[in-house]
C-alpha cells in the first residue's frame, strides 16, 4: 500500500455493521483457511515472545501484530482483486466502480489502511470478529473509540510514560511494568492456543468438529497503557439461508452485535 498514488483519508461507513463472507467450497479452500488461522495463532505466539523479552520495546510487539493483520488483508486483496487491488479499491471510492469485487477490495483496503494508522494513533480499539460456518467464514473489521474494553487485560510500557517519576519510584514502576508485560505474554500465548483449538486441521478432524468456530479480539492503546482481549464466539447456525458461492459483503450478524455489547463497544464503534 506504500505505493498508492493518490491521498486516501478513509471512509469508515464502508466497514460499519458489515462483514466480508468468503466461501469454503472444497478441501483446498479449507486448507488455506486453516493455514491462515494458524498464521494468526503464530503471530500471537510471536507477540507473546516479544512481550516476555525485557530487551524488546513493548511497542515493537504491538506494531508487529498490527502489521501482520494489515499484510493478511493485503494478501486477501490480491487473491480477490488481483495485483492491481489498490486501483480497484480507489476506483470504488471515486465512484467509478460499484461492482462486488471493487466493494470487497475497498472494504479490505479500508481495514488495512486503518490498521497501519494505528502505529501513530492512540485511543482507537481494533476489534475484528472472525466466524466459521459450514460453507464459509465471515470477517468483521471493526474499530472503536477508546483504548480498552471491560474484559481487556492491561500492560504498561515505561518507554511511553509521559509522567516524570521521582527516583524512588522509577525502579518500582519499571518492575511493575515488566511484570504486566509477562502477564500479558502468558495471556496472549493462551489466546494463540485458543485459536488453534477453535479452527482445527481439516486433515485431522471431521467436518462436524470444525464446521463452526469463532474468535473476537480487541487491541487498544492509550499513551503508555496497552490492552488486549481474545475470546471464543458461538456462531449463529441460522445466520445464512443461502449457500456461499462467491466472496461478498454481508450485513453484520447477531454475533457482531453480541460481541459489541459484551466488549462494551456498541456505543463506541467508529462509523
Amino acid at each position: 500500500m506504500a505505493g498508492q498514488q493518490e491521498r486516501f483519508n478513509g471512509d469508515t461507513q464502508l466497514l460499519h455493521q458489515r462483514a466480508v463472507r468468503i466461501p469454503l467450497p472444497d478441501a483446498d479452500a479449507e486448507r488455506v483457511f486453516h493455514e491462515n488461522m494458524m498464521t494468526i495463532a503464530a503471530a500471537k505466539e510471536r507477540k507473546a515472545d516479544l512481550l516476555a523479552d525485557p530487551d524488546v520495546p513493548l511497542l515493537a510487539a504491538y506494531e508487529a501484530e498490527l502489521e501482520h493483520a494489515a499484510k493478511g488483508f493485503e494478501r486477501r486483496l490480491e487473491r480477490i482483486a488481483g495485483d492491481d487491488y489498490e486501483e480497484v479499491a480507489m476506483a470504488y471510492y471515486r465512484g467509478e466502480r460499484d461492482d462486488r469485487i471493487a466493494e470487497i477490495a475497498a472494504y479490505y483496503f479500508e481495514g488495512a489502511w486503518r490498521i497501519q494508522q494505528r502505529t501513530t494513533v492512540t485511543d482507537m480499539v481494533y476489534a475484528p470478529l472472525l466466524v466459521r460456518y459450514p460453507d464459509c467464514f465471515t470477517l468483521n473489521i471493526r474499530f472503536a473509540s477508546g483504548h480498552t474494553t471491560p474484559k481487556s487485560i492491561h500492560y504498561e510500557s515505561p518507554e511511553h510514560a509521559s509522567e516524570e517519576l521521582g527516583d524512588e519510584y522509577v525502579e518500582t514502576y519499571y518492575e511493575e511494568s515488566q511484570y504486566s508485560q509477562r502477564q500479558a505474554a502468558e495471556y496472549v500465548r493462551d489466546a494463540a492456543a485458543m485459536i488453534r483449538e477453535e479452527f482445527p486441521d481439516p486433515g485431522e478432524t471431521s467436518f462436524e468438529e470444525r464446521k463452526y468456530g469463532g474468535i473476537v479480539s480487541a487491541e487498544g492503546r492509550r499513551g503508555s497503557v496497552f490492552s488486549t482481549v481474545v475470546e471464543r464466539v458461538e456462531p449463529d447456525p441460522d445466520r445464512f439461508s443461502e449457500p456461499a458461492t462467491e466472496p461478498t459483503l454481508v450485513d453484520a450478524g447477531a454475533e457482531a452485535r453480541r460481541t459489541e455489547r459484551a466488549l462494551g463497544l456498541d456505543d463506541e464503534i467508529v462509523h
